[in-house]
């Protein structure tokens, strides 16, 4: 024996068990076995297993035999749970997951981007339509999930303003703000001194890129304010009330005197409204493509601009309009009035759909907060009010000494009131109770417009003497979505975002006060219609449960074969009712017929005192 064998010998002897004689001619006189990997294994496993069985007379279904005889959904099943098996079990390396299956997220992340509330589901007859309910549940939580995960990779975070200690941050001014920040951030403070024109109405795009400006005196320009290129600048010789961007760059629409213009970016006229007179606000609702305006002669009409058509005129009766904002949630029109009360509008009613008796003087400004839960106002008795839309009460009452002429809430809540030439920003207006200012700042003369600029931490003001671009740290949203606004978008983006946009366009009667009833089955209408329908009909279509085909071989259940059966079938069911009604009338119409002949024949008699008629 050789020394290898020697050695092999004494080794399995101190391993095996205390019989050595047997266990050293056990393994002295095998073969040595090649190595083997593991998946070589269990397939050597499965085909002794195999073997096995085709022995026996009883023969059973194989593992593949069986996986093929299950249904689609039997093997969804297998698969889900095999994935679970699989998250639980250990890795090639022996070591298991310390944190198996997927990853926990917090939930208030996950509220963050909460869509709606879980839809009540139909009754059992109905399985398409809660099939259909379940599998958009699904993916809208899919998508809140995903939207949750990725809210890490998001690249910007929210600036802040902070003073050192004993220090307000409202003493702090713009020119410390600007030498304190980046060249590019400290570009975005400047003024444009514009006295002979003043004051000026202001509006950003959608994007946040381009500024248009109207002056009081007809001054009407167009501006790419971040790289300060001039894109137009008009004059059109008459009073202007209001600007607004329309629903890309390329359009913007002027409130004049008597009409209402539409320009291009090159300061071309393009349409002449002459329906639209007297017009002193705008509000242009970008998911419906419609302008909203409201007048001096108390019409608020509505302008289609994909159509180029007036959706509808309402004569509010609450004379002249020049207070007005949108809740950019549900794209309802919110009016004050000089009698102190806040009204809110839909294209879909004539009346108001909420009256709110909000001051005790004339309403002054209006604004609404992204998220369509808080709006705040302005009024002459020096009252600022925050209210909740949802309940319709008010949360907070401030006193300003000279009052608010202007308003408007940033991306991220930051609240920004004008009184008289000062500018003031608030911040968290409605969780706490205010003391005093974020920030403020003095500009050239009174304020007559005010808006904070999408995705940036700017606040636009025209004044008299022209227009101030102030820093407000924390006032934009950091990280847009590319889909929607991209302030980055070329010439090519914009064109497909257009068509994209046009193909998606809200048509006006889905704007409502809660856009979550549009899920909802209106059972009231449903049941109206369906006894109006049972008698025009004559009998009830949903009173038999509805006839299914059976299913035929060799192409005799095509989809033509089938509503010709359920045709036929429904057909026979409308002649026997057909045919029923038709013999009540006939024994109706031989009873009037016997009554007629009985009355005839009675007539025809001869009476005894027939011989007193004249």
């Amino acid at each position: 024996m050789s020394s290898r064998h020697k050695h092999h010998q004494t080794y399995t002897t101190k391993m095996a068990s205390p019989d050595e004689s047997t266990v050293n001619v056990s393994h002295v006189g095998r073969k040595k076995k090649a190595p083997s990997r593991y998946w070589q294994e269990l397939q050597q496993e499965k085909d002794e297993a195999k073997d096995a069985g085709a022995g026996e007379g009883n023969k059973e279904p194989t593992t593949e035999e069986a996986e093929e005889s299950k249904t689609p959904k039997q093997k969804k099943r297998k698969f889900k749970e095999k994935q679970d098996q699989n998250q639980d079990k250990k890795c090639i390396s022996g070591k298991s997951d310390p944190f198996p299956g997927k990853a926990r997220i917090p939930e208030d992340r996950l509220q963050k981007f909460k869509r709606k509330e879980k839809i009540k589901k139909p009754p059992h007859q109905h399985y398409k339509l809660r099939t259909m309910i379940a599998r958009s549940e699904e993916a809208s939580e899919m998508a809140q999930k995903q939207a949750a995960r990725f809210d890490l990779l998001l690249p910007e975070e929210a600036g802040f303003l902070e003073g050192d200690e004993g220090e307000d941050t409202c003493l702090v001014s713009q020119e410390d703000i600007a030498n304190a920040v980046d060249i590019t951030s400290g570009a975005k403070h400047f003024n444009l001194k514009l006295s002979q024109f003043g004051p000026y109405r202001i509006d950003y795009s959608k994007t946040g890129r381009h500024l248009v400006i109207g002056g009081r005196k007809g001054h009407v320009a167009c501006i790419d304010w971040q790289s300060k290129h001039l894109m137009c600048e008009i004059n059109v010789m008459e009073s202007v009330n209001d600007v607004k961007w329309l629903h890309s760059e390329s359009m913007y629409a002027v409130a004049q005197k008597k009409w209402l213009y539409v320009y291009d970016s090159n300061g071309i006229e393009l349409h002449c409204i002459r329906k639209f007179n007297d017009v002193l606000r705008m509000q242009f609702l970008p998911y419906h493509f419609l302008l909203a305006t409201a007048s001096a002669t108390s019409f608020l009409q509505y302008l289609d601009v994909s159509v180029g058509k007036e959706v509808v005129a309402i004569n509010t009766k609450t004379g002249r309009l020049d207070v007005m904002c949108q809740n950019p949630q549900n794209a309802i029109i919110h009016l004050g009035h000089p009698n102190g009360t806040v009204t809110l509008w839909s294209p879909n009613q004539k009346e108001a759909l909420v009256k709110m008796l909000c001051h005790q003087g004339a309403v002054r400004s209006v604004a609404v907060e992204k998220n369509g839960t808080y709006m705040v106002t302005s009024g002459m008795d020096k009252k600022l009010k925050v209210y909740d839309i949802r309940a319709f009460k008010p949360l907070k009452s401030y006193f300003l000494p000279a009052g608010a002429s202007c308003l408007s809430l940033s991306q991220r809540g930051l609240l920004s009131a004008a009184t008289g030439d000062i500018v003031q920003v608030y911040r968290d207006v409605w969780s706490t109770p205010v003391t005093k200012p974020y920030m403020a700042h003095r500009v050239r003369g009174t304020v007559w417009g005010l808006h904070f600029c999408p995705f940036e931490d700017v606040l636009g003001v025209g004044h008299q003497d022209g227009f101030t671009s102030m820093l407000v740290p924390g006032a934009g949203e950091p990280n847009f979505d590319a889909l929607d606004a991209n302030p980055f978008r070329s010439a090519k983006q914009r064109q497909e975002w257009e068509v994209k946009a046009l193909l998606e366009k809200i048509q006006p009667e889905l704007i409502s006060l809660d856009p979550t009833e549009l899920g909802h089955v209106d059972r009231a209408t449903f049941e109206q219609k369906h006894e109006d329908r049972v008698k025009a009909l004559g009998f009830d279509p949903l009173a038999k449960v509805k006839f299914i085909p059976k299913f035929k071989k060799k192409g005799r259940s095509s989809a033509g074969r089938v509503e010709k059966r359920k045709k036929q079938v429904a057909h026979e069911d409308q002649r026997d009712i057909i045919r029923k009604a038709m013999e009540d009338k006939r024994k109706t119409e031989e009873e009037r017929k016997n009554k007629e002949q009985k009355k005839t024949l009675l007539s025809s008699q001869k009476s005894a005192l027939d011989r007193f008629k004249k």
